[in-house]
Order: structure tokens, then sequence, then C-alpha cells
């Protein structure tokens, strides 16, 4: 009985031991994966340009945007989503680096642009508020916009984005 027992205990030992819980973010991991494992959300510019994005959709995510980030690379933004469209505010207290904001409804469409949004240290701190409901904001890299023709109307189409943009068959 104990020698049964004791090979019991061992072998759920040993399968425990070996067996590895599935890592759902490189966070969990303790480090990064190799890049070309990353598949990240992208936004697809009308020109074509790709910008690999981070997703903020908790209302958490969606405050700390882009703060204390010192550089954005042109090719990589932050979307943030909301679960229905509003009037949306983005401030830029404690973001580092000049910024280009699109406001977006929940089809991917351009409903307001923010060009140049300047970083700011300490209040007050400027606040865009948008005069059209938004469902989304991309936040790129200060001269973005211009870089790739963005301008209120433009569409932009978005990959490995969960329930973004709104599908009109809803």
């Amino acid at each position: 009985m104990n020698r049964t027992f004791f090979f019991l205990i061992a072998a759920l030992f040993t399968t425990t031991a070996c067996t590895q819980p599935a890592q759902t973010s490189t966070a969990d991991a303790g480090e990064a994966l190799p890049p070309s494992q990353i598949q990240l959300p992208q936004a697809t510019l009308p020109d074509g340009f790709m910008v690999n994005v981070e997703l903020a959709a908790t209302p958490e995510e969606t405050t700390t945007g882009l703060m204390f980030r010192p550089t954005l690379a042109a090719d990589r933004g932050m979307l943030l989503l909301w679960p229905e469209e509003r009037l949306a505010t983005i401030w830029m207290m404690n973001v580092l680096v000049p910024l280009d904001i699109i406001f977006l409804d929940e089809a991917g469409q351009v409903v307001e642009l923010v060009v140049d949004a300047q970083p700011c240290k300490a209040e007050p701190c400027p606040r865009f508020t948008t005069s059209r409901p938004a469902r989304a904001v991309l936040e790129m890299a200060a001269g973005s916009a211009s870089a790739h023709a963005l301008e209120v109307g433009s569409t932009i189409a978005f990959d490995r984005v969960s329930g973004y943009p709104v599908s009109m068959e809803e």
C-alpha cells in the first residue's frame, strides 16, 4: 500500500513537473518571444502602410495609453478601444513623444485628427475631445497622418483586433 501510494505521488509529481501551462503572453514567460513568432494586431493605412499596434481596451489601459514611453517607431502605434461610440477625450499628460491622434468610428473611418500633439509633463495639459462620437483612437508618431495622407473620411483596416471594426452585418 505504501509503495503504491509512493509511486502514485511520484507519477503525479513527474507529470506536473514536466507539463508547462500554456503561455498567454510574453510577460508571463519572463522573456520575449522571437520576433518571428509575435503576431501583433495591425492597422493598414489607406496607402497600404502597415502599423503594428498595441491594444488598449480596459479602462486602465486606455487611461494610460502611451504615457512614459521614451520613443515610438514610425511603424508602431496604440489602438484604444471602447465598447461603444462616445465623445472621446485624449490628453497628453506624461506622454513623452509628440503624437498624431486619429479618432475612428465603429467602421474604422477617421472622424477627427489631431496632428503633432505635444508632450506634457505637468498640468495643465491639453485635452483633445471629439465633436463626433468615436469608437477607437489610433495613436501614432507625430507626422504619420501627413506622411500617409490620412484625413477625415479615410478608412483604416485592422487585422487581429477582435470585434473591431464592427461589421455592418452585426
